[in-house]
């Protein structure tokens, strides 16, 4: 291999080409929208995986697909052969990173498209802003529902669906076998005194008891998304806090877009969202992003030079 100077490795970091522990070869890190696939490209990343690599390939936490084993004089030709089929490398840096969402879209549970909001997500903040430099990584989930699966509340920011029930204890039969507390699988809906009550500090608003009641006693109050802010892996993991609100899902694109412009403005260098947060209040931070505030500046934020020395 070519001797490389640090800056040349940091520079094919940025563009998704990560050094091996041998420092001889590569990791080629392709981003999927999704981790969703067609079949002529996952043929594609095979044929490179043999022709320039060690003929295995992973799947990174971020649904992303890494090849290893590339020399550096054979990363252009891997690039130009993703190409071919619409893959680039990436998923690296102080930069929102790929967006991970579960199979909601096709999952019994889901409550949402996960795939079709991943792909928003991605368009809009992966690829729309990927030049925009950050204080550190930004990583974003979309959950289909309460069960959790793709961990939301462990990201910098997390979506979460949401189907919230009204309870009409008017409407109530006091039926012995009640199908509003069979489809419950948290115990918050008892009933007492021979009428159905909900528990709204245990409900998780995942709305399998909405529309059982023959009698219509339990139907939808509200139907949206829930968003954590915060949260993260690592050494010293932390879990999202809950923004008080219900969300439509263009509300929570907006919502990302105020959270990523406030991250720039007011992260430092190096410090992950959720520090951030821990250092200015989380009351403060959700009171702003609950406003325009952000929206108002995002010119000034945007075009001004932050954050160019990664902490």
């Amino acid at each position: 291999m070519a001797r490389l100077t640090m800056e040349e490795i940091a520079a094919l970091k940025g563009q998704g080409y990560i050094i091996q522990r041998d420092k001889k070869h590569f990791v080629c890190r392709i981003v999927t929208v999704d981790g969703t696939v067609t079949p002529d490209k996952i043929r594609k990343v095979a044929e490179i995986s043999e022709k320039y690599g060690e003929g295995h390939m992973s799947f990174t936490s971020r649904l992303t697909i890494e090849i290893r084993g590339i020399v550096y004089e054979d990363i252009e030709k891997v690039k130009a052969e993703l190409k071919e089929v619409g893959l680039y490398a990436g998923g690296t840096g102080p930069r929102v990173r790929p967006v991970t969402s579960c199979k909601g879209t096709v999952c019994v549970w889901g409550l949402l498209d996960t795939q079709e909001l991943n792909r928003r997500i991605h368009d809009r903040f992966y690829l729309g802003w990927y030049d925009v430099i950050l204080p550190h990584k930004f990583k974003i989930a979309v959950g289909g529902c309460p069960n959790n699966c793709i961990k939301p509340n462990l990201n910098d920011l997390g979506i979460m669906p949401q189907r919230k029930p009204k309870l009409d204890e008017d409407m109530c039969s006091g039926c012995k076998k009640c199908t509003v507390e069979e489809a419950c699988r948290v115990n918050a809906v008892k009933r007492v005194d021979g009428k159905v009550q909900i528990d709204f500090d245990k409900c998780k608003n995942c709305g399998q008891c909405i529309d059982k009641c023959h009698f219509n006693a339990v139907e939808l109050d509200k139907e949206g998304v829930k968003i954590f802010i915060g949260g993260k892996w690592g050494k010293s993991p932390r879990v999202g806090e809950l923004v008080n609100k219900i969300f439509t899902v263009e509300e929570a694109l907006e919502f990302i877009e105020k959270s990523i412009l406030y991250y720039r403005e007011y992260g430092s260098t190096g410090e992950r969202f959720g520090d951030m947060i821990d250092r200015i209040g989380f009351e403060e931070v959700e009171r702003v992003l609950l406003t325009n505030e952000m929206i108002d500046k995002k010119e000034g934020i945007l075009s001004g030079e932050k954050h160019i020395k990664r902490g």
